[in-house]
């Protein structure tokens, strides 16, 4: 009896077992679809709201990549600017080489005659470093001085002038005349130029002597009446052995931005400007300027000195110095590019 209890027992917990198992396999097929539906959308949803992040990810990274790239080209900027740097100090080496060439072969011409050339020639911009020969009478009187320009002598630097006095020049016609010239000197130290301050002291005696003058033609003219003999009467100054001017024609200098601007009216000149120093002279803006080289300087009275002929084939940077300019830049430009290349090199990652 007991036995039948028990095998009726599990029989019904089998058939409950049976019909729940077939009642969940019935409705997996639809709970299946709903997850799957659901699933997809979800999925599309999150496809849906991703996408526009992820275009806007990417277009905020093509200005990032944009600026790299531009900041990678401009590591070598610096190399660029130097080696054009160098490239500038060849050609101006060249044209260098040209200038003081020029002015070696104009140089090495035969001096022209003054007579010759006057400020109404057309080419007178071409004649310059032209050597000019001139015979005429110095005015000491109306002398400026343009500096201070300082000299070396035996070792011992010096401050002093140029100074420069118009030429009266001598022709050898007598119905000829030529108009003033203006002449630089040459070096003179500073202590000329305080002696040139004490001479209009000494323009007094001259007008003090003119009443003695006008008695002696008065006392010739009535002697010469008395005894009816003609008299001559001498009315200039003995004649005086002119000075002989072997000089080169030059233009206004060119000052740098350091030079102070002239002061006419105080009498202070930093720099050649010849159309200014004409005018303080009463002359004519286009008066000659010319710069003297006469090599054959009195040891007893060596003052003004004048300027030596081969500082005017000479500049301040010669060709030589642009070419070490030029390997400069060149070198730098070198290595700025070396290290350039080697910042944007990939770094091999060791293990």
């Amino acid at each position: 009896m007991a036995t039948t209890t028990t095998t009726t027992s599990i029989a019904k917990t089998i058939t409950k077992l049976y019909t729940c198992n077939r009642g969940s396999l019935s409705s997996t097929p639809s709970q299946l679809g709903s997850f799957q539906s659901s699933s997809l959308s979800s999925s599309s949803t999150a496809a849906a709201s991703s996408e526009p992040e992820f275009q806007s990810a990417i277009s905020s990274q093509a200005p990032e990549r944009e600026r790299s790239r531009w900041s990678k080209w401009l590591l070598f900027l610096p190399g660029a600017i130097t080696f054009g740097l160098g490239t500038w100090q060849i050609v101006r080496r060249q044209d260098k080489i040209q200038m003081l060439e020029y002015r070696r072969k104009r140089l090495e011409m035969e001096p022209l005659q003054f007579n010759h050339v006057s400020p109404s020639t057309k080419e007178l911009e071409n004649l310059e470093f032209r050597r000019v020969l001139c015979k005429g009478h110095f005015d000491e009187k109306g002398s400026i001085y343009v500096g201070p320009r300082s000299r070396s002598i035996s070792g011992v630097t010096e401050n002093g002038y140029y100074v420069i006095t118009p030429l009266l020049p001598v022709s050898d016609e007598a119905e000829s005349s030529q108009p003033p010239i203006l002449v630089n000197r040459g070096w003179v130290p500073r202590s000329w130029k305080e002696k040139s301050s004490e001479l209009p002291q000494d323009d007094e005696q001259p007008s003090n002597t003119t009443p003695s003058i006008g008695k002696e033609e008065e006392r010739a003219s009535w002697w010469r009446f008395w005894t009816k003999k003609p008299k001559v009467v001498e009315d200039q100054p003995p004649t005086q052995a002119p000075d002989e001017v072997v000089g080169v024609i030059r233009g206004s200098e060119k000052p740098s931005i350091f030079v102070p601007p002239n002061d006419p009216n105080s009498g202070q000149w930093f720099y050649v400007d010849v159309p200014a120093i004409a005018r303080t002279f009463g002359l004519p803006e286009d008066t000659i300027y010319i710069e003297d080289i006469h090599e054959d300087v009195n040891p007893s009275n060596p003052y003004p000195l004048p300027k030596d002929g081969s500082t005017l084939i000479r500049s301040s940077v010669m060709p030589q110095d642009h070419l070490n300019y030029t390997l400069t830049w060149y070198s730098l430009s070198a290595a700025v590019t070396f290290m350039a290349f080697k910042r944007l090199r990939p770094k091999k990652i060791r293990r």
